[in-house]
């Protein structure tokens, strides 16, 4: 029999790490290839983990809820093979600690690693296997080990702490076994005590409902938005006459020659993909004190998903794309959203952030930043409103289609000339729609 190693797989740029929400199979469990094995979540995308083998479950490495690296090894597959194999794979995660840790520190190692006692994780901080078998293979204590400040997701020790670590040890003049002899206070008794969550107050025909995982994320996600950024707004009205009634003309043709609705997003799209181009001051990210200036324009579309909450697909490049390439990106994004199919590089490298309060009536609204982008546009919805017509044999009332938009924007690095200048930009290119454009 053979054990193959079923790691977290790389799930798009700049995701480096998943929570496990569920184990659909258990120690004991026939899997089949391809079957997925257990539920995973990024910040907004839920994704399964299939098995690239046939066999049996024979160790899981970590529970629900846990919080696991890309590459980290989540289970063993216990499959029909040769004993070698088994071997030859169980081997493979300590040659990558040996090979960039041994060189490092080889020649300064004074203690014997059978005199150390094995790392554990307690209730205050988690330890992942790569951790925990690099301090074993290094003779890092247990009390070492908690005074490292972590600097992974809730202050964990990640593989580059502890090599560092390991590193400024070994150049240290004090012997290492004075360090063992002589604890350090492990963080952990010096951190403050959580908070305890209130009671919940209720009286005896209320339904407590809780919250789901993703509506914790948006929540988080909302509350650090406003604590990080100084909020303000700009709003103007915008003329879209000329693109409802050409929406109206071409609609049928385009569905019948491109299979797809056209719908107004895609057109608000190009407008503001076109307006980022022209203030690019717009299109950037604050990072502390420094501006990231951001080379590509990424199109984040809010849409709603069918419990309520929002998600943000992402359309990437979107000053390089037309209108049917810009309509074929919506379409395919908001319906993999719906179904809940989108993939975690769906919903990152977004640059600026767009959302259609109008779809559920508002006609106008004060939307929260993405973080770390620096604005976001909220659509109003489309009215037929009577309005001054300017005309060369003076002015007159006539039926138009007008919609709000509001711009939010980060007044830290956003200042209000460049705000409203770039929302006046928008309306520009919506208001001069080319009534005979051809697709």
């Amino acid at each position: 029999m053979a054990k193959f190693e079923l790691i977290l797989p790389k799930m798009g740029e700049s995701v480096a790490e998943a929570t496990i929400t569920s184990w659909l199979k258990e120690v004991g469990d026939t899997i089949e290839l391809d079957e997925p094995v257990l539920e995973i979540a990024t910040d907004k995308v839920d994704s399964e983990v299939p098995s690239e083998v046939d066999g049996v479950l024979v160790e899981k490495f970590f529970n629900t809820d846990d919080v696991v690296q890309v590459g980290q090894v989540l289970a063993i597959i216990e499959t029909e093979g040769d004993d070698d194999s088994e071997d030859e794979t169980a081997a493979e995660p300590l040659k990558e600690v040996e090979e960039e840790v041994v060189e490092q520190i080889a020649q300064t190692i004074t203690i014997a690693k059978e005199t150390v006692a094995p790392v554990v994780s307690s209730e205050n901080r988690f330890y992942s296997p790569l951790v925990k078998n690099i301090a074993k293979a290094e003779g890092v204590s247990q009390s070492e080990l908690d005074a490292i400040a972590g600097t992974g997701k809730e202050a964990r020790v990640t593989k580059n702490d502890i090599l560092e670590y390991i590193k400024n040890r070994g150049h240290s003049q004090e012997p290492i076994a004075a360090k063992v002899e002589t604890p350090v206070v492990p963080a952990k008794t010096i951190e403050k005590p959580k908070a305890e969550k209130p009671p919940v107050i209720s009286s005896g025909d209320d339904e407590i409902i809780k919250m789901t995982r993703m509506g914790k994320l948006v929540a988080h996600h909302m509350m650090e938005s406003i604590q990080t950024s100084a909020h303000v707004q700009s709003f103007i009205e915008a003329d879209v006459t000329n693109i409802w009634n050409w929406r109206k003309k071409v609609k049928a043709d385009f569905m019948t020659r491109e299979g797809e609705n056209l719908t107004f997003t895609p057109i608000f799209m190009e407008a503001i993909a076109k307006a980022l181009r022209d203030f690019p001051m717009m299109n950037i990210s604050l990072q502390g004190d420094t501006i990231v200036k951001k080379k590509n324009i990424n199109l984040g579309m809010a849409a709603a998903l069918p419990d309520g909450n929002l998600i943000v697909p992402v359309i990437k490049n979107a000053d390089q794309l037309n209108l049917v390439g810009m309509t074929k990106q919506v379409n395919d994004l908001a319906n993999r959203a719906r179904t809940g199919r989108l993939k975690p590089d769906d919903t990152q490298g977004g640059t600026y952030t767009v959302t259609n309060v109008g779809t559920f009536g508002s006609i106008m609204g004060t939307p929260i930043i993405n973080q770390p982008q620096v604005g976001i546009l909220a659509l109003g919805a489309i009215r037929k409103v009577p309005a001054v017509i300017e005309t060369p044999d003076g002015d007159f009332i006539g039926i138009r289609y007008k919609m709000f938009l509001s711009h939010s924007y980060d007044h830290r690095v956003v200042n209000g000339a460049l705000g409203g200048m770039f929302v006046k930009a928008v309306t520009d290119y919506l208001e001069a729609w080319d009534v005979n454009r051809e697709i």
